[in-house]
């Protein structure tokens, strides 16, 4: 049996992306992953490509979509409350969903500070609180937050960005603190740069707002602290959610994993 025959994990930002990738290993190694994006089309259609790829797996092999707005409450206690009566049990929370924004703070709007914390923070917290009741009645949960190496160093035209990845790391301890007893860890993956859409996007981004070519973006700006000059894959980032997710106590509870190509060293 694998460490997550059986386990149902709801994944934020599960349509695309890192979370995507997540889900699909979750499902190969025999868990349930639920696809909780704001895009419900694109949630069923990544959860009909799991059971097609996975039908046969031991243990896995079916998904579950959910339509999600990580900021909204109602919806996100819906479809944690979905996810429960048809599973009947919530194991796993990877706390994925994201965007950015990148301007010089002097002209960052308040509006769009405010959109980017509430989907960082609010939804980590919203998503956190509604599944920790059953996973305190279980006596059993796993959440790891999608931090950043961002959540231990600063960049500019970041300021919300920053801030909101530091704050996971708080989030993640006072979990551990709070969850130990009932069996619950909580802890936070920091990835580098992970050329998913939400990094190709920031390249063309970075490069009006500094006035530098998008290679200059890439040399320069975004690898130019690593100790290889590489992009952080997908697939490494996964192997960190994994671990944690698939810990079989609460020992490393609180900590953080940098997947960087040692962009930051602890």
């Amino acid at each position: 049996m694998s460490r997550f025959t059986g386990r149902v994990a709801i994944v934020t930002g599960a349509a695309s992306g890192i979370g995507k990738e997540v889900a699909l290993r979750l499902a190969a190694e025999g868990a349930i992953p639920v696809i909780a994006d704001l895009n419900l089309d694109a949630a069923s259609a990544t959860a009909k490509e799991i059971k097609a790829l996975y039908k046969d797996k031991g243990g896995g092999g079916d998904s579950f979509a959910v339509a999600m707005n990580v900021t909204d409450e109602a919806q996100v206690e819906k479809g944690i409350a979905d996810t429960m009566a048809k599973y009947g049990k919530i194991d796993i929370l990877v706390s994925n969903a994201g965007i950015q924004i990148v301007k010089p703070l002097v002209d960052f709007p308040f509006a769009d500070w405010k959109k980017l914390l509430s989907i960082h923070l609010d939804g980590a917290f919203l998503t956190t609180k509604a599944c920790l009741k059953h996973m305190y009645a279980a006596k059993y949960g796993r959440v790891v937050y999608m931090g950043s190496v961002h959540s231990k160093e600063a960049s500019k035209l970041k300021a919300p960005y920053v801030t909101a990845k530091h704050g996971l790391i708080g989030l993640a301890k006072v979990l551990a603190k709070e969850g130990a007893e009932y069996n619950v860890a909580a802890n936070v993956v920091c990835p580098g740069f992970v050329r998913t859409p939400l990094v190709e996007k920031q390249i063309p981004e970075q490069a009006k707002e500094l006035n530098i070519s998008e290679e200059d973006v890439i040399k320069h700006v975004m690898l130019k602290d690593t100790a290889d000059g590489q992009f952080t894959t997908t697939d490494e980032v996964v192997d960190a959610v994994l671990y944690f997710a698939g810990a079989s106590s609460t020992a490393l509870t609180g900590q953080s994993m940098v997947v960087s190509h040692g962009w930051f060293m602890q």
